[in-house]
């Protein structure tokens, strides 16, 4: 990588030119998602249901609902080192991404790589790539479009996400349709905080899939061990939240039951049950809120059958620890999982198509991540943000060596406006135990238009 440097920073300069003459609209480090603003996000916010004012109670009210069309565009650079791959010349190892880690040269919020090619077998352990390899180039990481139609007290609520991927592949340029999110939530009961949702949803594992949408994550990339936490379920979801308002406090807890686990769509597929049985998942959550300062605190499980093979008596276990803490514009947070998954009986099915076995796998990770928002502001920069992430991985396949990567993420975030930002970081990619040294860091930069 060296010699690019200027080369990045020449990047920096048109897609700055794009945000700074940009439609004014609002950002989204403090924007959640619709998903996470009403039940997705129920580790930790309160779902509001409001008392109906008396011109739209009664029969009125179950005609009158509102529509809200949200959504934004994320256009990138990136420069990874090497060939964009953790692969390294000369290895003979097989299969290739067992003894790598593959998810490493990420470059956008879905933690798509800058490549995965390889002429050595592969057995499906592999994420989405841009298919930019070594080369410096300009992306569109996505274009994301919401649809949220509710009623006039939100105790009925139909939402929909769909995403554009334009990627480039050996079959030359593909565009996917992607429906990240579609799901029917209702709250039944007015005088409690309790939603039901059913359809296609964010997890209700850990913490870091609230800031899956890039109007949302403060950084650029997804941590580590996003892999294992931030993928989509099919199936229903149940929150309860209870107040405590004497100790200033709220306790939540998230229970799923679902087609597969909480992997990213890659890994393991969604839409469908292969093994006809459910898994479950669920997170207990607790809340101090002061004036100046908050604390949030979860655990998480997860257990049923692994749906990337059809024996819904092999088992993946999943369970972990999350933390947050904010204060005088200070925001420190971290999450720590187990993951394990019981050998398969038959071929692997990933987003990736079908590979020959369903290895036994078994994880350990962590993430701990500062951000600073600064408080100056300019007539153009509206918000400053740095931050930094530390993380690690310990992964072993059965019958391979085990693989230990770590990674630390520095960055800046800028506000310009209240629609849109230009964020840039760096991933320093580093090699422990059982990997071979492979130049792999990262440089990627973000242009984030919310509408």
């Amino acid at each position: 990588m060296q010699g690019r440097g200027w080369g990045v920073t020449v990047a920096f300069l048109p897609i700055l030119l794009v945000v700074l003459v940009g439609p004014g609209v609002s950002l989204g480090q403090d924007r959640r998602s619709d998903d996470a603003d009403e039940a997705d996000e129920s580790n930790e916010a309160a779902i509001e249901v409001q008392p109906l004012p008396d011109e739209v109670a009664g029969a009125e009210a179950t005609r009158h609902w509102e529509l809200a069309l949200n959504g934004y565009l994320d256009i990138g650079f990136a420069d990874a080192q090497g060939n964009g791959t953790s692969f390294v010349a000369g290895d003979t190892r097989v299969p290739a991404d067992y003894v790598v880690d593959t998810f490493a040269t990420a470059v956008n919020s879905r933690g798509d790589v800058a490549s995965t090619q390889t002429d050595r077998y592969t057995n499906g352990f592999l994420p989405r790539q841009m298919g930019m390899g070594g080369r410096p180039s300009f992306l569109i990481n996505n274009l994301n479009q919401d649809l949220r139609y509710s009623s006039a007290d939100e105790r009925l609520m139909v939402f929909a996400r769909a995403q554009v991927l334009p990627r480039y592949t050996d079959a030359g340029n593909e565009t996917r349709l992607f429906v990240e999110q579609a799901f029917a939530r209702v709250v039944p009961f007015a005088a409690l905080e309790m939603a039901l949702t059913v359809g296609k949803f964010d997890s209700v594992f850990g913490i870091e899939y609230l800031d899956n949408p890039s109007t949302v994550r403060v950084g650029v990339t997804p941590s580590l061990i996003a892999r294992y936490t931030t993928g989509q379920c099919v199936g229903a979801k149940l929150l309860y939240r209870l107040h405590i308002p004497a100790l200033a406090s709220s306790i939540s807890v998230n229970a799923s039951a679902s087609n597969g686990g909480t992997q990213v769509e890659s890994l393991q597929p969604v839409d469908i049950s292969l093994t006809g049985r459910p898994v479950l998942a669920g997170r207990l959550g607790y809340e101090l809120g002061l004036p100046r300062w908050q604390i949030k605190l979860g655990g998480s499980v997860l257990h049923g059958p692994r749906n990337d093979q059809r024996d819904s008596n092999v088992h993946q276990t999943n369970w972990g620890l999350d933390a947050r803490i904010y204060v005088a514009g200070l925001s420190l947070s971290g999450e720590w999982i187990y993951f394990e998954e019981e050998p398969g009986t038959g071929a692997k099915f990933t987003g990736n198509g079908t590979h020959d076995f369903a290895s036994g796998f078994e994880v350990r990770g962590f993430y701990v991540q500062a951000a600073y928002r600064l408080p100056i502001a300019f007539e153009t920069i509206t918000g400053i943000t740095i931050y930094a992430r530390a993380e690690q991985r310990r992964a072993r396949f059965d019958g391979y060596p085990l693989i230990e990567s770590r990674r630390l993420t520095p960055g800046v975030h800028l506000d310009l406006g209240h629609n849109v930002a230009l964020k840039g970081e760096w991933l320093f990619n580093r090699e422990g135990a059982g990997a071979l040294s492979v130049a792999n860091d990262v440089r990627t930069v973000s242009s984030v238009l919310s509408w």
